[in-house]
């Protein structure tokens, strides 16, 4: 029975469940890259944990240009047998008639999770670890890449064997080319179309076909390239990355599809396949720098119910918790953990809540203190020196984490001295993750506030190669534009009568961040109209949830509006609608968003601050909308 292995994202190159019923003794497994969690033993946690840092070594070698390792962490969950992965296996693939899994794979905005069941029944005990980190390590691009194609990588690589020193890489499959011969082919332009919600990738009977089809065309690919000196399966890709249509770019590089397939099906039953090698005596893996902890029950159940949230089976994931809490109030992990159920049910203040106890009991988690700071509502210098010290640490605790970075320059940017400062953390988190598009559009903001445009003019025109849909594209192109508009009007300005100003632009930049997204607006104005109400706001702060209703905006940025809530009505304003703090939950916000218009009839939850004006309700200092 084949595996089957849900990929959530990739780039190409050439569960009330108590705690373990059993007593099992759970251990840690850590290199510099991965760490194994697994009640299989330490010889085996090891073991696995070397077939990841080999096949590590094996793509850095064969895809120098790979980010082979990225900046969220990889955990490996591995099971010494089928009962013990149930207990963290997908909901999806728990009902009867589904794939029987021997691994998953699942990406988070923090985290790589890679499910193993230690003792699936394959040719290759570790084909189901080569799979995942090929998952993992093409990544990128699945919002672009054929589902064909993130398979059949997967499955070519996967029957990768690793020896002292060599590797094979490419071995076809005994049990793929019985089956491939003993049933009908899905005709191509149906494989070529095929999605994650298509009944071929789930059901076992058509997902069996599916997997193994995909192996064959890719493999086919590679090796006749390879021999040919061509590079169709790469042409191809170019093509569909470039949002051409799957079967257009099939049609256009591999030539008509019924020849296609009848190559395809005579690749198969000639059984001539050939495989790659690769001499690995020299791989520098350095197994004295693994490190080994036994983990109490507390810690293994807490590690598996961020999981159990993470594949919907989120009341499981409560449940597992509330035992821990209630037999250790204190457990950090625990309260980490509940943070993440709560972010990834959209509950942000629990979730805030709880990431806030557990920083005060010092974790030494960095996605708590990241997620606490990115959920505090600044605007207090106190207020301010909290998210900092939280961001600081996170940066500490993970020098990789380009989401930390990002948000402290946004933090930094809002204060005038710091600004520099937030540049260069700008700069850092596109260093980290570069194919981010967002946190380069939120360093070329930083750029355009220290008024440094040709710079960030240049940036934009870089930003337009890293942009992967159409909306994307279309907002770099849109920000040149409008950039090259503050250009114009700051030239016309200068040579403006004095006191003379316009509105020159407003646009949103949806920033990086999990759970929240932020959204910066950026708005050169005039500054010579005098504001309806007061500019600073020290009274008590509140939040409210309800409907944005009667906005109204005047010169040049004061915004006006009415929030309806179930309990009340409320009447706000703010003086600088560019310094207010915008985030979206629960969705990414496309194009461009003009408060004045797109926020009216919205929902939406806004936190304030009482005035000495008692003709409004307070004064606006963020804005989160919801879906």
């Amino acid at each position: 029975m084949r595996p089957h292995l849900f990929c959530l994202v990739l780039l190409f190159g050439l569960a009330s469940v108590p705690a373990f019923a059993a007593p099992d003794q759970w251990v840690e497994v850590r290199s510099p890259h991965f760490t194994v969690i697994t009640n299989a033993g330490e010889k085996q946690g090891r073991h696995t944990l070397d077939q990841f840092e080999r096949m590590r070594w094996v793509f850095s070698t064969l895809y120098p240009k790979f980010n082979v390792d990225p900046p969220e962490p990889i955990l490996i969950f591995a099971a010494k047998n089928g009962k013990t992965f149930q207990s963290f296996e997908p909901q999806a693939y728990l009902a009867k008639g589904q794939l029987s899994l021997a691994g998953y794979f699942l990406s988070t905005s923090d985290k790589n999770y890679i499910l193993l069941r230690l003792d699936a029944e394959q040719e290759n005990p570790f084909a189901t670890v080569y799979h995942e980190y090929t998952h993992l390590l093409f990544r990128s691009a699945a919002d672009w890449i054929p589902l064909w194609f993130n398979e059949g990588i997967a499955e070519f690589f996967q029957n990768t064997t690793i020896h002292d020193k060599n590797v094979e890489l490419g071995k076809p499959s005994a049990d793929d080319i019985l089956y491939l011969r003993q049933q009908k082919l899905i005709p191509l332009p149906v494989l070529l179309k095929i999605d994650a919600s298509s009944p071929y990738y789930h059901e076992e009977e058509k997902g069996s076909i599916f997997y193994a089809e995909s192996w064959a065309l890719t493999h086919y690919f590679q090796i006749t390239d390879k021999e040919k000196g061509t590079h169709r399966l790469f042409d191809y890709l170019n093509l569909v990355a470039n949002h051409t249509d799957s079967i257009a770019a099939a049609e256009q590089i591999f030539g008509n599809l019924k020849q296609l397939q009848s190559a395809l099906e005579s690749y198969i039953n000639a059984g001539n396949y050939k495989e790659f090698v690769l001499n690995s005596a020299a791989a520098p893996i350095d197994e004295s720098s693994y490190t080994v902890r036994t983990l109490t029950q507390f810690q293994a159940d807490a590690a598996r119910a961020d999981v159990l949230a993470d594949v919907q089976r989120e009341q499981e994931a409560r449940s597992v918790i509330d035992s821990i809490l209630k037999a250790d109030p204190n457990n950090v992990a625990a309260m980490e953990t509940m943070g993440n159920i709560e972010l990834r049910a959209n509950n942000h203040e629990e979730a805030r809540k709880w990431y806030a106890q557990a920083v005060k009991l010092d974790s030494q988690s960095y996605l708590a203190n990241y997620y606490f700071a990115a959920m505090s509502q600044g605007g207090s210098s106190a207020d301010d020196a909290l998210i900092e010290s939280s961001l600081q640490a996170a940066i500490k605790l993970n020098p990789k984490f380009a989401p930390a970075y990002d948000r402290l320059a946004g933090l930094y940017e809002r204060q005038p001295d710091k600004r520099d400062q937030a540049l260069q953390l700008s700069l850092q988190a596109v260093k980290l993750d570069p194919s981010n598009l967002y946190y380069r559009l939120n360093a070329i903001n930083v750029l355009m506030t220290l008024g440094r445009f040709d710079q960030a003019l240049s940036a934009l025109q870089t930003a337009v190669k890293v942009a992967k849909t159409p909306s994307e594209v279309n907002l770099v192109q849109s920000r040149i534009s409008q950039v090259t508009q503050i250009q114009q009007a700051r030239a016309h300005a200068a040579q403006a009568p004095q006191g003379q100003g316009q509105v020159v632009t407003l646009d949103d930049i949806p920033g990086a961040g999990a759970g929240v997204q932020t959204v910066r607006i950026v708005q050169k104005v005039a500054a010579d109209a005098a504001p309806k109400h007061p500019d600073a706001a020290s009274g008590p702060k509140h939040s409210l949830t309800g409907i944005i209703q009667s906005v109204t905006c005047s010169y040049p940025t004061i915004i006006e509006f009415q929030l309806k809530a179930p309990a009340q009505t409320v009447t706000l304003y703010n003086n600088n609608f560019i310094k207010i703090d915008l985030s979206a939950a629960g969705f990414n916000p496309t194009g461009s968003m003009n408060p004045c218009k797109d926020f009216e009839g919205r929902t939406a939850r806004i936190s304030y601050a009482e005035t000495t004006d008692k003709t409004v309700d307070g004064q606006v200092l963020a804005i989160e909308l919801h879906k």
